[in-house]
């Protein structure tokens, strides 16, 4: 099995440079003045896988909109976990739990797929 963290990461690389179908604002609600910690030139997925996770993400929007927030603002606008856990008032452990569990479900509906 990939480390979802890396594919995600690919994802969001692809995401960014305007090929997800998934909904997404270029500043993700309630992080605007925060500036992305990305590089500028990141390694993206291939057409098909990243469309197979915009599905998955698309899901977790219906269902959870809290973390798909979190996948959106860390992995395609690139806000750093700490920053978000500031923004959120909670600490980083909090926002940590919440993209692992954001990443749990991404790969369940991967899994489910295939």
């Amino acid at each position: 099995m990939r480390d979802m963290y890396e594919v995600m990461d690919l994802w969001g690389a692809w995401a960014a440079s305007d090929n997800s179908g998934v909904d997404w604002q270029p500043i993700a609600a309630g992080f605007k003045g925060l500036l992305p910690h990305g590089k500028k030139s990141r390694l993206q997925c291939d057409d098909d896988e990243g469309i197979m996770i915009d599905g998955c993400v698309a899901r977790l929007r219906k269902f959870k909109p809290e973390e798909y927030e979190l996948i959106i603002a860390h992995f395609i606008v690139g806000i750093s976990l700490r920053s978000i856990a500031k923004k959120r008032k909670c600490s980083d452990g909090t926002i940590r739990k919440e993209l692992e569990k954001a990443l749990g479900f991404i790969e369940g509906v991967i899994c489910a797929i295939n």
